[in-house]
C-alpha cells in the first residue's frame, strides 16, 4: 500500500512518494544511463516487449525481484509514482507490473503528459497482471499513477484494460490505494479500499500537499504517523491508517520500504531515503545526472554489506520502542536535513554522512528490555525478523 502526492504552485511542482511493500523486500536506489539499442526487446518482469531505439536516463527506486520501479524520475524532469488500487475488473495472466510502466515510461518520456501516452499504450497493448510480490504468491492488483514534471502533473487510474486521466495544473492532489477519479468509481472495490484505510491516508496526504511549501514540508508528510507521534496500531492493518507505514497487522501489513521527494520547481532536484522507514531515515539529495556506483545486489535475507540492510537495524531497534528510539536523533535528523536543503551536498557525500550517522544513532539507542508494540505486532515481527535471516 502507499501514498504520492503533489502541489502544483506558479512556482512549479512538488512531489513526493512512500513506497508501501512486504517489509523485507529490500528497495535498490540505482542510476541508469541513457541508452540506444539495437532493434529488440526489453525483458520486463513477467513479459518481453519491443525496445525502443532510445531510452533516457533514470533514477529508480526498485524492489529487488523485479523489473519495474515503484518510482523514479528522468532526465527531462518527469517523476512518476504509482499505487496498488483493488477494483472488480478481473484480474489477468502475467502481463505488465504497474511498477513495469512506471520504469519503461520514465525512459521512453520527456513530458508528463508524453509518458501518461507511455502508459496507456502499454496497457492496451500488453494488458497489466502478474504476482506484484515475491513473498506472497498471488498477491496482484491494478494500478494507479501520479505523473508529474515541472509544468503540472496527471492522475492515471485504472481497473483492468480501463483507465481515465485527470489533469492537474494547480493545487493539491494525492493518490492512494483506492479510485478516486468519478468515471472510474464504479470499479471500486469499498471493502477491500476500507481495510487499507484508502481514504484515510489520502485524506491526510492531500491536506498536507495543500500547506507544502518546501520539500522540508514533505519530509514531514511522509514521516506523519497520524494523531500520535509515533504509530497507531490496528490488528487489522497494522499502521496503515497514515502514511508513514508499519508492518504488524493481520490482514493487510505493508511497511514503507523507500520514500522520495522531488523539487521540480526550478533545477530538478531529488531527496531519497533509499531505506525503509522516513521516519528513522535521512532523505539525500540525488540527482539523475550524477549516477553513485550500483550496490550489491539485494534479496529479502539481511546483507549487512546494503544501506537498506544495515539502516533495518536501526529502524526495527528503534520500533522496540518508537518515542524513547527516535527521541535520541531526531532533532538531528532534522537539522542535518535543514541545512543540506538550503545547501545540498554531493549525492556521495550525503550518503556517506547518513551511513556514518546511522552507526552513531544506533549506539545512542536506549537498551530497551521490554518491546512496548501490541502483542500482535511483536508476533509479526518475529515472524520477519526470522525470515529475513536477523536470528540466524
Amino acid at each position: 500500500m502507499c501514498d504520492t502526492l503533489v502541489t502544483v504552485t506558479d512556482d512549479g511542482v512538488l512531489f513526493a512518494k512512500n513506497s508501501d511493500r512486504d517489509a523485507n523486500e529490500a528497495q535498490a536506489l540505482e542510476w541508469h544511463a541513457a541508452a540506444d539499442h539495437p532493434r529488440g526487446e526489453v525483458d520486463c518482469t513477467y513479459v518481453s516487449i519491443p525496445q525502443v531505439e532510445h531510452t533516457y536516463a533514470t533514477v529508480l527506486s526498485r524492489p529487488w525481484w523485479m523489473f519495474g520501479a515503484e518510482m523514479g524520475a528522468n532526465e527531462h524532469g518527469v517523476v512518476i509514482g504509482n499505487e496498488a488500487v483493488f477494483t472488480k475488473e478481473p484480474l489477468g495472466p502475467d502481463a505488465l507490473l504497474g511498477m513495469d510502466m512506471v520504469r519503461l515510461a520514465l525512459e521512453r518520456a520527456t513530458t508528463a503528459h508524453e509518458a501518461v501516452g507511455v502508459i496507456i499504450s502499454l496497457l492496451e497493448h500488453y494488458g497489466q497482471g502478474g504476482a506484484c510480490s515475491v513473498e506472497r504468491e498471488g498477491f496482484t492488483y491494478h494500478n494507479s499513477f501520479l505523473v508529474a514534471d515541472p509544468r503540472g502533473a496527471v492522475v492515471v487510474e485504472t481497473a483492468g484494460s480501463r483507465w481515465a486521466t485527470e489533469d492537474i495544473t494547480h493545487g493539491a492532489r494525492s493518490i492512494s490505494n483506492g479510485l478516486t477519479i468519478p468515471d472510474m468509481m464504479p470499479y471500486s472495490r469499498p471493502v477491500k479500499s476500507r481495510v487499507v484505510a484508502c481514504a484515510i491516508r489520502r485524506e491526510r496526504t492531500e491536506s498536507a500537499a495543500s500547506h507544502a511549501a518546501s520539500v522540508l514540508d514533505l519530509f514531514a508528510a511522509l514521516r506523519d504517523h497520524g494523531d500520535t507521534a509515533g504509530p497507531h496500531w490496528s490488528y487489522v492493518n497494522g499502521s496503515l491508517s497514515a502514511p508513514c507505514v508499519h508492518a504488524g497487522g493481520r490482514f493487510a501489513s505493508s511497511q514503507t520500504t523507500a520514500s522520495l521527494v522531488a523539487d521540480l520547481r526550478r533545477s530538478p532536484l531529488l531527496w531519497a531515503t533509499g531505506t525503509s522507514a522516513p521516519c528513522t531515515s535521512l532523505f539525500k539529495p540525488v540527482r539523475v545526472l550524477d549516477p553513485q556506483p550500483p550496490g550489491p545486489s539485494l534479496s529479502n535475507r539481511d546483507d549487512k554489506t546494503s544501506r537498506w540492510w544495515r539502516h533495518e537495524r536501526l529502524h526495527r531497534a528503534v520500533m522496540r520502542d518508537y518515542e524513547a528510539g527516535i527521541s535520541t536523533f531526531r532533532n538531528a535528523r532534522n537539522d542535518l536535513e535543514t541545512a543540506w536543503v538550503a545547501e545540498p551536498p554531493l549525492t556521495a557525500v550525503a550518503f556517506d554522512e547518513a551511513d556514518q550517522l546511522d552507526r552513531e544513532w544506533m549506539e545512542k539507542l536506549p537498551l530497551v528490555a521490554v518491546d512496548r508494540r501490541p502483542w500482535f505486532v511483536r508476533r509479526k515481527w518475529r515472524g520477519l525478523d526470522d525470515a529475513a535471516g536477523f536470528n540466524d
